[in-house]
């Protein structure tokens, strides 16, 4: 096991779960560290970027089984006893019952966890207007500027780059309802080319056949320590 830097800042950092450093790991929790004041926080990698599909965790601490998952929780503990000064920890949009959320809150005596239901965005489209739908990255990038003009400007280059790098892969269906002066309705959809599963990731529609309705629970760990050393239940 080892916590290893991703980039030289040392900001974000992997908690890896291997039997040897030349194979496949076993289990990993990409965590990012920032300083908020005088305390640590510490997150997941990538958990303020969005906007993200809703309906599914987002997130994910990976372990292969549940002995890695107790041996990935220690491995996030040592990471936390060597921060200096007090830190705040939150987990956020992760499986309800994920094993090494069980095990970090069975060690940290200030953790706590929440549960959610997440939200999934359902495509309706084709019962309320005619649809062009393509997979063709040339047709995002003609359609692209519409969609991004809908977006708050902090979501614009997330939005702009994920789709882009799906469309290249052959995960991404755009839809576009058109309008007179601009499109009546746009919708982004990640593609699992695999099994062929669907996953609407944003939508905007002034003509309906766009709805949300409740998704996947989802859980959150949060957790804290002041000056004092880490305790464990």
């Amino acid at each position: 096991m080892q916590s290893a830097s991703l980039v030289p800042s040392g900001r974000p950092r992997a908690v890896v779960v291997e039997q040897h450093r030349q194979g496949r790991p076993d289990g990993a929790a990409l965590l990012s560290f920032s300083r908020r004041g005088p305390a640590t926080a510490v997150t997941l990698l990538g958990d303020a970027v969005g906007p993200v599909p809703g309906g599914r965790p987002p997130s994910r601490l990976l372990a292969r089984d549940d002995d890695v998952a107790r041996r990935l929780a220690e491995g996030v503990l040592e990471t936390l006893d060597r921060l200096r000064g007090p830190w705040t920890m939150r987990l956020g949009g992760l499986p309800l019952g994920d094993p090494t959320v069980r095990h970090l809150a069975a060690a940290l005596p200030s953790a706590s966890l929440a549960n959610a239901r997440s939200r999934r965005l359902v495509d309706e489209l084709d019962s309320v207007a005619d649809v062009v739908r393509t997979t063709d990255p040339a047709g995002l990038d003609r359609w692209l500027p519409a969609v991004l003009d809908r977006l708050p400007a902090p979501d614009r280059p997330f939005v702009r780059a994920s789709a882009r790098l799906h469309a290249a892969v052959g995960a991404l269906e755009l839809a576009v309802v058109p309008g007179d002066d601009a499109p009546a309705a746009l919708l982004l959809t990640l593609l699992d080319p695999v099994s062929g599963d669907r996953w609407p990731w944003w939508g905007a529609s002034a003509v309906g056949g766009l709805r949300r309705e409740l998704g996947s629970p989802v859980v959150t760990l949060t957790a804290s320590a002041g000056l004092r050393v880490l305790g464990r239940r």
